[in-house]
């Protein structure tokens, strides 16, 4: 890759990463699987930079590669993934100081529950705030599927955190 578009595509990266994990480990569950998603997307944002470097939205398509990659890989036999040896609780690291860390706890145990597309059109549509289109075309359905999966999720989730938040008292 010419020395431009290398230190193009650095400066991207450096932007994208924290939104890139954000959704990730929303949509994954699991700061490890989170990570590879990471990496896996920005690999093959790497090799694509070249021809994408000047859309409109850069942000949108590596999201767009990282949600693929996702379903992609859940969409694998359960022989052909990835396991940790010691698949543990899956701690969340917080900085100390920061507003409303129980609140986020109890938020991301909630998501936890969810099924997989569930979670994934709860996150894209309000963590991420996408549109219902956008949501539509990452996740490789309709409209109504995204809107229902998305209702469903939702009214799960409030039960979730209605649990979570009695476990805590």
């Amino acid at each position: 890759m010419r020395a431009d578009l290398e230190e193009e595509f650095r400066g991207f990266v450096q932007a994208a990463i924290p939104r890139l994990r954000r959704v990730a480990l929303a949509t994954s569950r699991d700061p490890h699987r989170a990570e590879d998603l990471v990496q896996t997307t920005l690999e093959k944002l790497y090799a694509a930079w070249p021809r994408i470097h000047g859309v409109d939205d850069p942000h949108a398509y590596a999201r767009t590669v990282l949600v693929r990659s996702l379903i992609s890989e859940q969409r694998r036999h359960w022989w052909q993934r990835e396991r940790s040896a010691a698949d543990a609780g899956h701690d969340v690291v917080v900085s100390s100081g920061s507003d409303g860390v129980d609140a986020r706890l109890d938020l991301r145990a909630a998501l936890a529950v969810l099924p997989t597309r569930q979670r994934m059109a709860v996150v894209l549509r309000h963590l991420e705030d996408l549109p219902v289109a956008e949501v539509a075309r990452l996740m490789g359905c309709s409209e109504g599927t995204v809107k229902s999966t998305t209702s469903d999720g939702l009214r799960a989730l409030r039960a979730a955190l209605e649990v979570v938040a009695g476990q805590g008292k």
